[in-house]
């Protein structure tokens, strides 16, 4: 399985990547070593944080090595019309009769409570490709869906504002 990630995903990847290798994995193994000179393993609460927080980095560069060794690039190739990555998309949910301004991103970069949704969701897969004016049914499940109503479009680009996917 590949992931669909742009350029720039790759490049925050990358960036990040180089950071914690080159800059916070040494800070980490000197403060091991600093906490581990406190004494009795046992019951050092330094040491085992410290432990932790190597411990996490050394998963976060796993995961990033995998990222990027799986990713597949991709660009945006909506029409002017039409919605794609990194464009703010208002809706209106008629279920529940409310506005939302979303925009739609690769899945690395998805942030729903700020308004950015992954292309991969039920929400963004019903958007992208459509117009203003368009009625998309959003299936999110079997047993529920709903409907929304593209009001306006404003079309966008990967200015790398979003952050990455923090797990």
């Amino acid at each position: 399985m590949h992931d669909e990630l742009t350029k720039t995903d790759l490049e925050k990847m990358r960036a990040e990547l180089d950071d914690r290798r080159l800059r916070l994995m040494p800070e980490l193994i000197e403060e091991v070593k600093r906490t581990r000179a406190f004494g009795d393993l046992s019951e050092n609460f330094e040491y085992k944080a410290a432990k932790q927080a190597q411990n996490r980095n050394r998963s976060r560069i796993r995961y990033l090595e995998r990222m990027i060794a799986s990713a597949k690039v991709i660009e945006d190739r909506s029409g002017a019309d039409e919605v794609g990555l990194y464009d703010k998309v208002d809706i209106f949910l008629e279920n529940a009769g409310m506005r939302q301004t979303v925009r739609v991103v690769t899945t690395v970069r998805t942030d729903p409570l700020n308004g950015l949704v992954s292309k991969e969701s039920p929400l963004g897969r019903a958007l992208l490709g459509r117009r203003v004016g368009d009625v998309v049914t959003v299936e999110v499940n079997e047993g529920f869906s709903y409907q929304a109503r593209i009001e306006a479009l404003e079309k966008g680009s990967d200015d790398g504002s979003a952050g990455l996917l923090q797990y």
